[in-house]
């Protein structure tokens, strides 16, 4: 990938990560240009104050109170924490990587051993600082991965395969028993193997709508991968609530979507990462696939936009350490489809949040919120890739990554 948008300051997280000791009671951020995730351009010269991991008011730099912490952010731009919508999280050091990259809430879409369900629930007990996490748990899919036999033998009768609504309920509920967030399906094959092809469709609208009413019944929404066009539209049919990727969708079927109210997470940029060598992908088969399916997709994008279909970022990264996306590129791809800077960034803070049922409590700044912010150098809606450059992650009120000032005493 260009490397123009490959630069983000990963290695100096390790040493400045601040001590994990609880996080003062008022912050109070000052001289800050506020993008909020609502209003079309910045607002100038603000103050934020948290107080115990709220946004509790945002005011006049002139009116910030004496009280509190206070981090003078010198006219830098300060942003909700991105939302990075679909990820393959599994390890403490992955979610590490995500959190220092600016990325504030995760959904998960497929790991083994329900690894992120525990990464959720030690994030949740505050034994790690990461990502607020949305676990997923295993692909509810035609042939699931066989890690998923080993914990859930009572599912090995359909080792050789799932098919018809009875079995797909099955794999959905025993997903469900582990106290998962989603149920991620998969209605056409992948696109990241070099022997599948990501046209064709694996799943029925019956078999997609029994996953949706199995999840829906403990009120858990449903994302469909699906990049092929008839198993989109079979999705969309059955009730779910996303479509990842979408390369090759046709106008009716976004219409559809558009009807359906559902949510489109293209995820453009993991198509490039297919064409480059190294990242997530290295192979040849990839590479070729690449180069036709960029175009395809940023088509799609660009009409999801002109008819109205929500949009949002995400990377379908795991965020190893030989991963070299982000989110940032997904954001910056989008604007190359057609979206604004400002779309781009709702892409991945206040849509991303709503799509997630979560925009009450993060995705945007304003008084009640929690406070899951990130600072920039520079305005990214006159450049986009100044968001690359993150200066400081707040979670929950607490700084986990200072990086405004070098200077010496």
């Amino acid at each position: 990938m260009n490397l123009s948008i490959r630069i983000l300051s990963y290695g100096l997280c390790a040493f400045l990560l601040l001590p994990s000791a609880p996080s003062a009671q008022t912050l109070v951020f000052t001289n800050a240009n506020v993008i909020d995730g609502i209003a079309s351009t910045p607002a100038e010269g603000r103050a934020v104050i948290v107080r115990d991991g709220h946004i509790v008011d945002i005011v006049d730099v002139g009116q910030a109170p004496a009280d509190g912490e206070r981090i003078d952010l010198r006219g830098k731009y300060l942003l909700p924490g991105l939302i990075d919508a679909h990820v393959h999280v599994a390890s403490v050091a992955q979610a590490h990587k995500a959190l220092f990259s600016g990325v504030t809430t995760i959904r998960s879409m497929g790991v083994s051993h329900y690894a992120d369900v525990g990464l959720r629930e030690l994030t949740q007990k505050k034994i790690i600082d990461a990502p607020e996490i949305l676990s997923a748990g295993y692909h509810v899919r035609s042939h699931p991965s066989r890690e998923m036999f080993m914990d859930e033998p009572s599912l090995s009768d359909l080792w050789s395969g799932v098919k018809g609504a009875g079995a797909y309920r099955r794999v959905t509920a025993a997903n469900l028993e582990r106290s998962v967030d989603w149920i991620k399906i998969t209605t056409t094959e992948r696109a990241g193997l070099p022997d599948t092809d990501p046209r064709k469709q694996t799943m029925t609208r019956e078999e997609v709508q029994a996953v949706v009413d199995e999840a829906e019944s403990r009120g858990v929404p449903v994302a469909s991968h699906a990049h092929g066009d008839e198993g989109a539209r079979a999705a969309v049919l059955g009730g779910v609530r996303t479509i990842e990727h979408g390369t090759y969708l046709s106008e009716d079927t976004l219409r559809l979507m558009k009807t359906h109210g559902t949510y489109l997470v293209p995820t453009v940029a993991v198509v490039q990462d297919l064409m480059d060598a190294g990242g997530d992908y290295d192979d040849p088969v990839l590479q070729v696939r690449g180069r036709h399916m960029l175009p395809r997709v940023m088509e799609t994008v660009a009409t999801a936009k002109r008819l109205g279909v929500p949009i949002v970022a995400a990377t379908d990264t795991s965020y190893r350490a030989n991963s070299t996306l982000t989110l940032q590129h997904d954001i910056e791809a989008l604007t190359k489809c057609g979206l604004t800077p400002m779309e781009a960034i709702q892409a991945a803070t206040r849509v991303a949040a709503e799509m997630l049922r979560i925009d009450e409590r993060t995705g945007s700044i304003q008084k009640g919120r929690e406070a899951d912010l990130i600072v920039v150098d520079q305005n990214p809606l006159d450049n986009i890739l100044s968001l690359q450059d993150v200066l400081m992650v707040v979670i929950d009120g607490k700084v986990v990554l200072d990086r405004l000032s070098f200077g010496l005493e």
